[in-house]
């Protein structure tokens, strides 16, 4: 069971970073851990660094994925994002517009119903 989670959510991401690819984003990190947090997609776009959180599912579902992205997990991607700007990324990024966005990615037989919202959530804490 547990395998079959990792393995769809592996899944999701390769096409999540497909997805991006397309739209022009440049794939600068995947799976990157700050802490016991995960990013899984570091991105730049033209408007800026795009941190993306991909949820994935089979179908049926009961709620689309994107909902799963709820407070707690939005200040972890946060603190994340943190730690990886002020390591990986110093200087790197610096004046970049930063965006937390989110990749719904649901697998139903042969098809791959992708939704993509950017600028999903804006931090409001400090």
């Amino acid at each position: 069971m547990k395998a079959d989670r990792r393995q769809t959510g592996r899944r999701g991401e390769d096409e999540a970073c497909r997805y991006l690819s397309e739209l022009g984003f440049s794939i600068v990190a995947r799976n990157w851990r700050g802490g016991r947090t995960e990013l899984d997609i570091i991105c730049l776009a033209p408007d800026g660094l795009h941190f993306v959180e991909v949820k994935s599912r089979t179908a049926p579902v009961q709620a689309p994925p994107e909902v799963n992205v709820n407070y707690t997990k939005q200040r972890h991607i946060v603190d994340a994002a943190r730690r990886f700007l002020a390591t990986t990324g110093r200087g790197r990024f610096a004046g970049k517009e930063i965006f937390f966005d989110v990749v719904s990615i649901v697998f139903d037989g042969p098809e791959t119903h992708i939704e993509y919202f950017p600028a999903a959530f804006i931090p409001i804490y400090c």
